[in-house]
């Protein structure tokens, strides 16, 4: 691993349950072993180990509370870019190409809502065909319904693409 990487790596953080809370940078997570807030559940892919004076520590992939933390989750997932994608995997709404946009199916313009109802992953090509227009006006279909994810999985969305694949187990489908 490069040096560089040690300060960006991250940490899945499970509460006591085995639910997926959060990532936490590799600082954090390292303090939460050595006080004994929480245990090592998988370590470094490669191996690697962090070494004191006195102790020395796997790198940690995974690590879960020791005892357990009521998380009051909202009820709703905010809308970002990163969720938006990953919920249609990457791929066009309209033609099923790779996406690289985001559209609203019904135009803002037209009054349509900045929500997750509305919003589809657009490729360039399709967007700007689309523009200002509704569907059927060009004859277009939805490939999906848009819909709002949920489960506490989507929180960490933000740090999909820093993901370990030792974390797929704990974040069940959305991995």
């Amino acid at each position: 691993m490069a040096p560089m990487s040690w300060g960006r790596r991250r940490v899945l953080l499970l509460n006591a349950t085995y639910e997926p809370l959060t990532a936490l940078p590799l600082r954090r997570a390292v303090v939460l072993v050595m006080c004994g807030k929480a245990d090592v559940v998988h370590g470094d892919p490669a191996g690697l180990t962090l070494h004191a004076a006195t102790v020395s520590l796997p790198v940690p992939s995974v690590i879960r509370l020791s005892s357990y933390v009521r998380v009051p989750y909202r009820a709703q997932v905010p809308l970002t870019r990163a969720g938006l994608m990953h919920r249609d995997r990457y791929r066009c709404a309209y033609c099923g190409g790779r996406a690289d946009t985001i559209d609203h199916v019904i135009p803002r313009s037209r009054g349509g809502p900045h929500s997750w109802q509305n919003c589809v992953a657009c490729c360039a090509k399709c967007n700007h065909r689309k523009a200002d227009r509704l569907l059927t006006e060009l004859g277009w279909h939805l490939r999906i319904v848009p819909t709002a994810p949920h489960g506490p999985h989507w929180r960490l969305l933000v740090h999909s693409g820093e993901a370990d694949p030792l974390w797929k187990p704990y974040l069940g489908v959305a991995a």
